[in-house]
């Protein structure tokens, strides 16, 4: 009964975000019209100059001559069968565009919240247990310091001090495409790219989740079933490992599926600054090319993922706390 429930929660989740990842997808399109220029302005421009007559010819063909309710009708006509477009600037379909760069945001993604939410809740169970003692304020002091720099600084600083002075890990890229590497080699050769990125990104997360299971600990440490068992005999240990972990648990998962949002934007930069060949750098090649078929198929992608994910912590939800019932009536 219980699992019928939870399938049916998620159907209805999952006709619930089709009209949020719709609207997203119109305010998109009408944000993108506000902005100079276009995909047949940029392409002359870079053929160092052209006729009127051309660029009034590049606009019929990619269909920007037309009024912008009609390319808007055009567009949801085509998002229903998943046909995000054609990209004239790669001269490719912008479904096989994003799909060839989605696997490297999701690698560093799903890296970058290991290490974030794993260490963030270790460090913050860490701090709250030794709460004001030096574990606590070197904890406390240290989350400051990196929710507070600058990611891009902190990119370049590891790439100056690991891979320029130390020559410990390179300097860009995802894979050393000339070596050829296959089976372990290359999963090695990756996982060597990866570990400046993901550093980089992680830093401010593993910030934000630390001092939240650390106010989060303490919350639940002075809750009354702690008192309890305490007054049970329990040791403050077996209170934190067995009542008060998972009961904190909820507000990281809570968190981790909000930021994945901020995650993909602060892909942008880290991508951008180790060349990592994701949907961040995509992104921002398309936006100075005006590439708007593909920024907007990159858009609604991300919107997607961010629905998937944000059911993915309810349905966590769900499995950490017991009294939380899905399907039910109020």
């Amino acid at each position: 009964m219980r699992g019928m429930r939870l399938v049916r929660f998620i159907l209805t989740r999952l006709l619930q975000a089709v009209p949020v990842v719709l609207g997203v997808v119109v305010l998109n399109f009408l944000l993108l019209q506000l902005a100079p220029g276009d995909a047949a302005t940029v392409l002359a421009g870079e053929a160092g100059g052209a006729p009127a007559e051309y660029v009034e010819q590049l606009r019929a063909r990619f269909g920007l001559d037309k009024p912008v309710l009609v390319q808007l009708g055009l567009y949801l006509k085509n998002i229903l069968f998943l046909d995000l477009g054609f990209s004239f600037r790669n001269n490719s379909p912008v479904l096989g565009l994003i799909l060839d760069r989605l696997w490297p945001t999701l690698l560093l993604m799903g890296a970058t919240l290991v290490i974030s939410v794993g260490g963030g809740v270790l460090l913050g169970v860490v701090a709250a247990i030794g709460v004001r003692t030096w574990r606590d304020h070197l904890i406390s002091v240290a989350a400051v310091v990196a929710y507070a720099t600058p990611l891009f600084w902190v990119g370049l600083m590891l790439i100056l001090v690991f891979s320029i002075r130390l020559d410990w890990f390179p300097t860009s890229g995802m894979e050393d495409v000339v070596a050829f590497h296959e089976g372990w080699a290359r999963v090695v050769d990756i996982a060597h790219h990866l570990v400046l990125p993901t550093v980089t990104l992680s830093l401010f997360y593993l910030a934000l989740y630390t001092r939240l299971m650390r106010a989060t600990v303490l919350e639940q440490r002075g809750a009354e079933y702690a008192t309890t068992a305490r007054a049970k005999g329990l040791t403050e240990r077996a209170i934190t490992m067995r009542h008060v972990l998972r009961n904190a648990l909820l507000p990281i998962v809570t968190m981790a599926g909000v930021q994945v949002g901020a995650l993909l934007g602060g892909s942008v930069v880290v991508e951008t600054v180790f060349a990592w060949p994701g949907l961040g750098q995509l992104a921002f090649q398309s936006l100075f090319a005006r590439d708007f078929n593909l920024l907007l198929g990159i858009f609604f992608l991300s919107a997607c993922l961010v629905v998937i994910v944000n059911l993915v912590v309810d349905v966590i939800y769900v499995l950490l706390d017991p009294r939380i019932r899905v399907g039910s009536n109020p």
